[in-house]
């Protein structure tokens, strides 16, 4: 199973602005000493040195993460504005596969913003599923898709498309299995959970953790407990998620508490505050392994960003 980042963050994009761009390249200056420079793999060594917040970036899309199974079935959850990278990559290879499965944690902007520019939608040899425990999904997009919020409705796509209200708790696609539960968010939030070769992956964005959420029940144990991998919401730091409580978002540090109370292997910080840079999300990085290295539970917790672009290959 191949987990990829098409967009990271929450609320809505942020790109790299002017100023930004000029202040990594002038960090990058300021570290470069002669024998950098001298030749072709000595500045790709140099570049290769420089820390992510300046070689790099977290990325400015929101929500998409692309998930492959062992078959090669495309699994995307969730259609922000990262779903037009995805598009992009697919038309550079030429790929189409027989059928996509796009499964939507709920139907705020920045998790379906992407959905109308996904150019394969209009294609009439493709075949899409959409799936959705909310009732009546098919009615909320076909909203979002009509004037005046957008000049040409569902009708224009030609793609065959099939939604599938999710009304029992897990589906089989082949050999895997999709799970699903509700998540503290307003309007309706689903996490969902892909399983294969016993191998488990965990999306669960725009999540506020509670108090029920770290009780060992059937139901939230089931779920979470031992997951290979979950990439969870945690937009806030401490302070904001006080300042902004039922807004329907986490703080660093109860997501990393919640990942060592369920065992989770590793733990990808998910829906990234569009206000934060990439400095902000680095540090916010450091301080998740600094507070979970100091937590009691001493279960071993691997941390990191979401990051556009960034593949995961779980074995």
């Amino acid at each position: 199973m191949k987990v990829q980042f098409r967009g990271v963050r929450g609320s809505y994009s942020r790109s790299l602005r002017p100023r930004d761009i000029k202040r990594k390249i002038s960090a990058t200056v300021q570290r470069a000493k002669p024998d950098n420079l001298k030749n072709p793999e000595s500045r790709e060594r140099f570049l290769h040195s420089l820390p992510e917040m300046i070689f790099g970036t977290v990325g400015g899309h929101t929500a998409c993460v692309e998930i492959r199974l062992a078959d090669n079935q495309l699994l995307i959850f969730d259609c922000g504005s990262g779903l037009r990278t995805l598009d992009e990559d697919m038309r550079k290879t030429g790929e189409t596969p027989d059928l996509i499965h796009i499964f939507f944690s709920h139907f705020h902007y920045d998790h379906i913003a992407g959905l109308p520019f996904f150019s394969f939608l209009f294609d009439p040899k493709m075949k899409f599923r959409f799936y959705s425990p909310q009732k009546g999904f098919d009615k909320i997009l076909s909203r979002f898709l009509s004037k005046p919020y957008h000049p040409v409705g569902m009708d224009s796509f030609s793609a065959s498309i099939e939604f599938i209200e999710l009304t029992e708790d897990h589906l089989y696609l082949d050999d895997a299995i999709v799970s699903w539960i509700d998540r503290n968010h307003p309007d309706e939030c689903y996490a969902y959970a892909v399983e294969e070769k016993g191998k488990k992956v965990i999306y669960s964005t725009d999540t506020e953790l509670t108090e029920s959420d770290f009780r060992n029940t059937e139901k939230t144990a089931g779920f979470f407990k031992k997951a290979d991998v979950i990439i969870l919401d945690g937009q806030y730091t401490l302070g904001e998620s006080i300042e902004k409580f039922n807004w329907g978002h986490t703080s660093y540090s109860m997501s990393v508490d919640f990942a060592l109370e369920h065992e989770i292997g590793t733990l990808y910080l998910f829906h990234h505050d569009p206000q934060y840079d990439d400095k902000k999300l680095e540090a916010i990085l450091r301080s998740s392994r600094w507070y979970c290295e100091r937590a009691e539970n001493k279960h071993p917790l691997r941390i990191e960003l979401a990051r556009e672009d960034c593949e995961i290959v779980i074995e």
